[in-house]
């Protein structure tokens, strides 16, 4: 029986010397992408969150008129 050649995948699983191993790159993209999270996506969830919630609150009481005791 043939085996299939498992040289491309030994070769994706070892270090290359020309680039050191990809451990920098790898690393320096972790901390851009936590950075990313932190800075950029988090706060803008928060944001949607909170505009959507009031954007909610003013639909709801356009059709159901402001908060408070009724009017006589």
């Amino acid at each position: 029986m043939i085996q299939p050649s498992n040289r491309k995948r030994d070769s994706a699983c070892r270090p290359q010397a020309t680039t050191g191993g990809g451990r920098p790159r790898r690393r320096r993209m972790e901390k851009f992408a936590s950075l990313f999270l932190t800075a950029v996506l988090l706060p803008a969830f928060a944001v949607a969150t909170v505009g959507s919630y009031a954007l909610a609150v003013w639909i709801y009481q356009m059709m159901a008129g402001p908060p408070g005791p009724p009017t006589r």
